[in-house]
């Protein structure tokens, strides 16, 4: 059966179908106007702050960048066989400034080690494995920052005389195979267990640097090693 044809004049009795939305849209509006604005100033204030911690993240970002070159720069002017003790001071200071007054910044991160090798350079071993063991935990999942606290670390406690807890330190280097500082690592770790009086390791060591990085600027080192 044909569908009927709906008239002209049945279509302009017909209410007017967005006539009919808008005039509930108004009703809802009216009836809901004060959620509608406080539902406004949220949104206001949600995007107000987004912008303002944005800008105080780049300030303090900028800010803790230059407070780390100034710190960085009176580091490297001290650096030469005997330093300066007051210098190691001042860079020591500088540095500490820039985690006390931009503690959010990323140059925040790098101030601590800095802080750590100033403390081996004044001969301060147990305090410098403190903040190296401190970086250590806050770059746990970074495998190169790592690895240089570690080789770091390893430093330290053979400054000591403690060889056996730095051969600990160097251990894990052995199952990182895509660390850039592995052959460095194992390099360090052959001579330790040399001053260990521990040959048959050290050389151990070192055959397998040779089978795994024979491509290496230190290959001719380590062949003469054994």
């Amino acid at each position: 059966m044909a569908k009927k044809k709906i008239t002209r004049k049945e279509l302009l009795k017909k209410p007017d179908e967005f006539v009919t939305f808008s005039s509930k849209a108004a009703v809802f509006v009216r009836g809901h106007l004060r959620l509608l604005k406080y539902i406004g100033v949220a949104i206001a204030v949600i995007v107000v702050s987004y912008f303002a911690i944005y800008t105080y993240l780049g300030f303090v970002n900028e800010g803790g960048q230059n407070a780390y070159n100034m710190a960085y720069d009176t580091m490297t002017e001290n650096m030469k066989p005997d330093p300066d003790p007051e210098k190691l001071q001042e860079s020591e200071e500088l540095f500490a400034k820039v985690i006390d007054e931009y503690g959010f910044s990323k140059a925040a991160g790098l101030a601590l080690p800095q802080i750590a090798n100033l403390k081996f350079l004044e001969k301060k071993y147990d305090e410098a494995i403190v903040l190296y063991r401190e970086f250590l935990d806050e770059v746990s999942g970074d495998a190169q920052y790592k690895a240089l606290a570690n080789l770091a670390l390893a430093t330290c406690y053979e400054a000591k005389g403690d060889l056996k807890t730095a051969i600990e330190t160097l251990g894990p280097i052995l199952d990182a195979p895509d660390n850039p500082f592995k052959e460095t690592g194992m390099l360090n770790l052959a001579r330790l267990y040399r001053l260990d009086n521990k040959p048959e390791k050290e050389k151990e060591i070192l055959e397998i640097f040779i089978k795994e990085h024979k491509d290496s600027p230190f290959l001719s080192v380590a062949k003469a090693r054994i």
